[in-house]
């Protein structure tokens, strides 16, 4: 759970209010209802529930924070060069090192070439720009480590691929280093810029990566 100091944000609105304009602008009482489900959850957790990305803390958390790809990725080879020693990682996720790997590199992958299965452009803009603003003040983001992303293959790494899914990554995050043309919206967050796309890309290697160290 965040700390009450996380939550005295005053920009930008919060998500209850966010929720309601969604809810006034909602085509549908179904889309309304995933709505309001969203915004109790993000109100008891300081995060928007339905999209799998809560304000949540795991009794595993390092909470790293990172400022740009190249100082996440470092950290991805250091414990990378750990995993090829057996059970030198200690782990406080359902995910396996190489299926954390593949997972980061498929949302990379998804912000050059599209999400493939995005929430609607009104959550978009209410409650998920919400979420990435809240997550972008705060430094870091918390969510659930075992939540793949929406419409993505499933998750296929293994101990005995491993180092295929961290080559994987690295080509993902060297294309997205050199990428200079327009990004996809994100999912959930929807459009953001190379530099809040970077950003968003650091804190969610950052959760992901605190969940892993070297044993000692």
């Amino acid at each position: 759970m965040a700390p009450a100091a996380d939550l005295l944000i005053p920009h930008p609105p919060s998500h209850a209010t966010a929720a309601a304009r969604y809810c006034r602008r909602a085509h549908t009482t179904a889309e309304a209802r995933e709505v309001t489900l969203a915004a109790a959850g993000s109100v008891g957790a300081a995060g928007v529930a339905g999209v799998g990305y809560l304000s949540i803390q795991s009794d595993n958390d390092r909470q790293l924070v990172f400022t740009s790809m190249p100082e996440a990725m470092r950290e991805v080879e250091r414990l990378a060069a750990a995993s090829v020693h057996t059970q030198a990682l200690k782990s406080g996720t359902d995910w396996n090192w190489a299926e954390v790997l593949e997972h980061c590199a498929q949302s990379i992958e998804f912000s050059l070439h599209g999400f493939p299965a995005p929430r609607s452009a009104l959550f978009q803009n209410t409650l998920g720009s919400a979420a990435f603003h809240f997550f972008a003040l705060r430094g870091r983001m918390s969510h659930n480590l075992a939540e793949p992303i929406p419409g993505a293959p499933a998750l296929k790494g293994s101990a005995a691929n491993a180092s295929a899914m961290l080559a994987r990554l690295r080509t993902a995050a060297q294309h997205f280093e050199n990428h200079t043309g327009p990004l996809y919206p994100h999912f959930a967050y929807g459009a953001l810029s190379k530099a809040q796309y970077e950003q968003a890309h650091a804190m969610h290697l950052a959760n992901h990566l605190s969940a892993f160290d070297v044993k000692a």
